[in-house]
């Protein structure tokens, strides 16, 4: 591996039961800009952003980084997945996700992230993933638990109660 909070990238595509979970390509650009334009996505992650802005600022290649992936269905990006580090002293990863409206309550979300963080406890084993939602986000509580994250703290942040818990490195289980 890289170093602390780091690890090889990018891996080959990861297949699930119905989804692909690969590194963006150009392709995905229009995806990237819709996810981030949406309301209904902002309300989860502090607004939506204009498109014109977004339209302007998206790279040709958007989210092609270490620990982003791409989540395709059908051979079309449906949404994104992100283990970021937390810092440079800590080997901890921090889990993130968004999915276009159209595709939640479908279980695509768990799908995706168990892949990813069983990809991540194979990358660097033992490390600790953490995931931070709004505690009144009651699917985002439920797949939090379902992933096996446990809960660390509540605080206030962005005007709501913010919910931290911690995932150590094991596999869900049920994913290919």
């Amino acid at each position: 591996m890289n170093g602390p909070g780091t690890f090889a990238w990018p891996p080959a595509p990861i297949p699930t039961e119905r989804l692909v979970l690969r590194e963006s390509e150009a392709r995905d650009r229009a995806v990237f800009v819709e996810l981030f334009a949406s309301p209904e996505v902002g309300a989860h992650v502090g607004g939506a952003r204009p498109r014109d802005e977004l339209e302007r600022a998206v790279p040709e290649v958007p989210g092609r980084r270490p620990g982003c992936f791409v989540v395709e269905l059908d051979g079309t990006m449906i949404g994104m997945i992100t283990l970021d580090p937390r810092g440079p002293e800590r080997r901890e990863a921090e889990l993130g996700y968004l999915f276009l409206p159209g595709a939640w309550g479908r279980g695509y979300a768990f799908e995706a992230c168990a892949a990813a963080l069983d990809w991540f406890s194979g990358a660097r084993p033992g490390d600790p993933v953490v995931l931070t939602t709004r505690s009144a986000n009651d699917r985002a509580m439920r797949l939090a638990a379902k992933l096996g994250f446990t809960e660390v703290e509540r605080f206030e942040e962005y005007g709501a109660e913010q919910w931290s818990g911690v995932r150590h490195g094991r596999p869900v289980g049920g994913i290919r």
